[in-house]
């Protein structure tokens, strides 16, 4: 699904922000990418979105460009640190949005949307205003919105960062469902080891700016995954390998 090879950004500054970064992600795989503060893993993403343009090296999604990729139907959908939804609409409002921009009538995008607020668990909130939601439920309708479109290829970037951990937890088993569902290829940014390891079919490591891969954890739990995973000690014991991966990086 995802070729990248020796992709590289340089800012006209000069600021390197990656470097040298290869990886392949196969269809319909759940990969999370961890690293330090600022060594490129947002910036990845961007570049996976066709948001920035790459200095050097190639990316490629399903055989092309990302542009091109979302032109031949392979939709990309991207999942913020914040939810960013729309205050004065409601979730279903919301959650129809990218259908409405699309130019989807009426009736389908309410169906379609009112279906994805019934797989979050929001369908007694339909009607509510964010600001009636807790930032839990706020990231789950944002959640819906990303869905709305069947996309191919979803990139989250520290969704649940700004989240409790008991929220947290509970929304990467939602997560890790609705990817079980629907089987879109994901590529998740997290600052949590935990979570990585978690929802993940692999962990990438970045090494500190500029980026790059300097590591590769294949996580051999079988799906799905229940919250008692989190206390096994093999469990532990990778998260452990991740973390000192990630401490080496930064002496």
């Amino acid at each position: 699904m995802i070729s990248i090879h020796e992709l590289g950004l340089r800012y006209p500054d000069g600021t390197a922000a990656i470097d040298g970064l290869s990886a392949q992600i196969r269809l319909q795989e759940f990969v999370s990418v961890v690293g330090p503060s600022g060594c490129g893993k947002s910036t990845l993403l961007k570049l996976l979105a066709g948001l920035l343009d790459s200095s050097t090296g190639t990316l490629h999604i399903a055989g092309s460009s990302p542009a091109a990729a979302r032109a031949a139907g392979h939709d990309i959908a991207y999942v913020f640190q914040s939810p960013t939804l729309l205050p004065w609409r409601s979730v279903t409002d919301n959650v129809a949005l990218p259908l409405e921009l699309r130019g989807v009538e009426a009736s389908v995008r309410q169906a379609r949307a009112a279906g994805l607020i019934r797989l979050v668990g929001l369908e007694d909130f339909a009607a509510a205003r964010p600001g009636q939601l807790s930032g839990g439920m706020q990231m789950r309708a944002s959640l819906a919105r990303a869905l709305v479109t069947q996309p191919a290829l979803i990139l989250l970037d520290e969704p649940f960062g700004a989240l409790d951990e008991i929220t947290r937890q509970y929304l990467n088993e939602e997560l890790m469902r609705l990817w079980l569902d629907q089987r879109w290829t994901a590529v998740l940014v997290t600052h949590n080891v935990y979570e990585a390891v978690f929802l993940s079919q692999r962990v990438l490591v970045m090494g500190p700016r500029p980026g790059t891969i300097i590591g590769e954890y294949r996580v051999d739990f079988p799906y799905p995954r229940a919250p008692a995973l989190r206390a096994d000690p093999r469990f532990g014991a990778l998260a452990a390998g991740i973390s000192a991966r990630l401490r080496e990086a930064m002496e």
